[in-house]
Parts: C-alpha cells; sequence; structure tokens
C-alpha cells in the first residue's frame, strides 16, 4: 500500500499576516523563510493527525483488494473519489465504475466500498485509486485549535533558524503543541 501526493493544497493555512502578527514582525524581510516553515508546520501536523488540512489530490496504489472488500483510506476527510483504476497482466487500464459506490468519507480512517471489481493482473501496483482530501479549500475551514498548533510549531522552528536548514525542519516542537492535536490524532493500539 502505497500513498502519492498528486496535487498540493492551493494555499496553505495560516497566512503571512497571520505569522507575522503571531511573531510580532514589522517587516517582509523573513517571508520566504515564513513560507517555508508554514509547509512545514502544515506537513508535519498533517502526518502526526492523518488529517489533510486542505484539499489535496492523493492516489492509493494496492496490490491486491482488501479482505471484505472495505478499503480504508488513510489520508481523510475524503471528499470524493475521483477514478479507480485496475492494470491487468500486460499493464493496461481498467477504468472501475463508481456507480453504486459507498464512501465514508469522514470515518478514520475513510472507508471505500465498490460494488464490481475485477482483479488485478499486475502483481505490483495494480490497483489505484485517486480521491480528494481536506477539511476545506482555505484557511478558515481549518480549525483554529490546529492553527493554533501550527503557529506554536513555526515559531520555536522561526526561533531555532540558525540551528537547522529549513528542510531540515521541524527540528523542534513545543512544549502544548502535543495537547492541541491530541483530538485530531488517530489511536493505535
Amino acid at each position: 500500500m502505497t500513498y502519492i501526493l498528486t496535487a498540493q493544497p492551493a494555499v496553505e493555512p495560516l497566512t503571512l499576516v497571520e505569522t507575522r502578527a503571531h511573531l510580532k514582525l514589522d517587516t517582509e524581510e523573513e517571508d520566504a523563510l515564513l513560507l517555508g516553515l508554514i509547509v512545514a508546520a502544515r506537513e508535519h501536523l498533517e502526518r502526526e493527525t492523518g488529517v489533510s488540512l486542505l484539499t489535496q489530490g492523493w492516489r492509493l496504489c494496492l496490490d491486491r483488494w482488501p479482505e471484505g472488500g472495505i478499503l480504508t483510506l488513510a489520508h481523510g476527510p475524503v471528499r470524493r473519489v475521483i477514478s479507480v483504476v485496475v492494470y491487468d497482466g500486460e499493464g493496461r487500464a481498467q477504468a472501475v465504475s463508481l456507480d453504486g459506490h459507498l464512501l465514508d468519507g469522514e470515518a478514520r480512517p475513510a472507508r471505500l466500498w465498490l460494488r464490481d471489481v475485477p482483479q488485478p493482473g499486475q502483481a505490483l501496483n495494480g490497483i489505484e485509486v485517486d480521491f480528494e482530501a481536506g477539511l476545506g479549500d482555505t484557511g478558515a475551514d481549518v480549525p483554529d485549535t490546529l492553527k493554533r498548533a501550527m503557529l506554536l510549531h513555526v515559531a520555536a522552528m522561526f526561533a531555532f533558524r540558525g540551528v537547522l536548514a529549513p528542510d531540515a525542519q521541524p527540528a523542534v516542537v513545543p512544549p502544548g503543541y502535543d495537547r492541541l492535536i491530541a483530538p485530531y490524532c488517530r489511536r493505535r493500539l
């Protein structure tokens, strides 16, 4: 089972204005760094919670259908299933009809049931499910608690910006961050 990000969010949950206000910055000199830190904070939060904060495209690649016929989609909430494709032994794609499919996109993880599914002939990654996930299209759709966690995280990374390069972030997770995101995290046994 492999997940591939096919479409990045069009915007970020935090604006530069919100971030500068939180950091008490009056100039735009650090904007390039702040944009990178905002992306790093969002991606970290999405990995920790399994919640796609903003609308983004995903592809799930599978070798075979799960027993019971119900696919679980780890990135959610799932807004819609775009397509399902099965590859035969020669690598030819066959579209699976989405007529009559059932999607529980708000479940964690989201669940998808398809009526009639052909078996893949391709041994590896013979099934591709393209879907759209996210809480919404703008930062206004993201809960304030998660935005607050991101602001704390950006502030901590900004404070330690000389220690590690922006691409090595997140280098530090601030105190209180875990408590803010805890209601959105899936518990594993």
